[in-house]
């Protein structure tokens, strides 16, 4: 591997201690900080402010096992430990959560290559699939789906890290191990969804995200484990990752290992598409047209359910927890939690 000086790009990750467990999503918990700590330098990072300046998102907030997770990258890394010293509680107005303490863990020298394949597990759903790669993959067979999913996964790793500022001539190797070749369909976009494991020769933090959806929570990692006793508890996960760095279970990187691994490089990697309106030319103002007479107004057949399709659409993004969208309904009881689902609160997410 050739020796050169990468910078360094540092992360925090903080898992916020709370006295009983969290049912919300990230959005909501977003809402909360914005609305608790809206002079925090953290939030801007959070309402989408820079989301034309990082095309990756520097600060992302999860629901794991219940429980708070902020993760802190490069710009992001010290406005977050600013906010871990400020916490107290958090109000979502039908239930207030006190904070008693934040565990923080902090880690340099991240997305850069490595001498050693690392494996890594989806703990979320890894969104792979939007609309375009999605109609690209539909027509692949069964045989050709795998190498394009390495493929995919390849270009995500080296997109961020490009993103961070960290230029490789090196090749990353990648291979995806999804529990099956059919995506699992996610919320309204088309997505497709995969649970499972990979491996790469590349340095990736804790709890980021990969792919699509990474402010909703999707594509959520968690490196070295043993994937035969594989269970979501941050005690054991730290535990067999270091009994497997003792043993030695991550692969040198050499010909007989790489031979059924997807390589590859920057110039792989499509760039992505910046904003449309910075893009599209004006157009000269049209003459106006002459106003039509206004008719009549009727009254609808069923004024119930015309609100409550305005409603759903204009005011809700549910953002569910479970794994595919399985309902929390007692997240829902409170009207109160529209506001934090609602656009004076949240951009769009990101989309890689």
């Amino acid at each position: 591997m050739t020796d050169v000086n990468y910078p360094n790009v540092e992360t925090v990750t903080v898992r916020i201690v709370t006295d009983k467990p969290v049912r919300k999503t990230p959005y909501q918990v977003k809402g909360v900080f914005m609305r608790q700590f809206e002079k925090e330098p953290v939030i801007p990072y959070m309402d989408g402010t820079y989301r034309e300046q990082f095309l990756y998102p520097r600060v992302q907030v999860k629901i794991l096992n219940e429980q708070i997770f902020i993760i802190g990258i490069n710009e992001g890394a010290d406005p977050v430990r600013s906010l871990a010293e400020k916490l107290g509680h958090l109000d979502f107005g039908n239930i207030t959560f006190d904070v008693a303490g934040a565990d923080v863990e902090n880690s340099d020298n991240q997305f850069i290559p490595s001498e050693r394949l690392i494996r890594y597990r989806f703990i979320t759903p890894w969104v792979a699939l939007n609309q375009m790669t999605g109609g690209k993959y539909r027509f692949l067979t069964n045989q050709e789906k795998p190498t394009f999913l390495h493929r995919l996964l390849g270009q995500n790793i080296l997109f961020i890290a490009s993103e961070m500022g960290v230029k490789t001539e090196e090749k990353i190797f990648t291979k995806v191990k999804v529990t099956s070749l059919f995506p699992r369909p996610v919320d309204e976009n088309n997505w497709g969804a995969f649970m499972g494991e990979f491996k790469a020769n590349f340095v990736l933090p804790n709890y980021i995200g990969i792919g699509n959806g990474i402010t909703r929570g999707y594509g959520s990692i968690y490196g070295m484990f043993n994937p035969e006793s594989f269970q979501f508890d941050e005690d054991e996960l730290k535990s067999e990752t270091k009994k497997q760095d003792e043993l030695g279970s991550s692969s040198d990187i050499g010909e007989d290992v790489t031979e059924d691994m997807e390589s590859i490089s920057l110039e792989d990697v499509p760039k992505p598409r910046r904003s449309r309106k910075a893009n599209k030319k004006e157009k000269p103002t049209p003459k106006p047209k002459p106003k039509p007479k206004p008719r009549p107004k009727r009254k609808a057949k069923n004024p119930k359910k015309a609100s409550s399709k305005r409603v759903l659409s204009e005011e809700f993004e549910i953002e569910e927890e479970d794994n595919f969208n399985k309902e929390n309904p007692e997240e829902l009881d409170d009207p109160n939690d529209a506001k934090f689902n609602s656009a004076k609160y949240h951009k769009r997410q990101h989309k890689l």
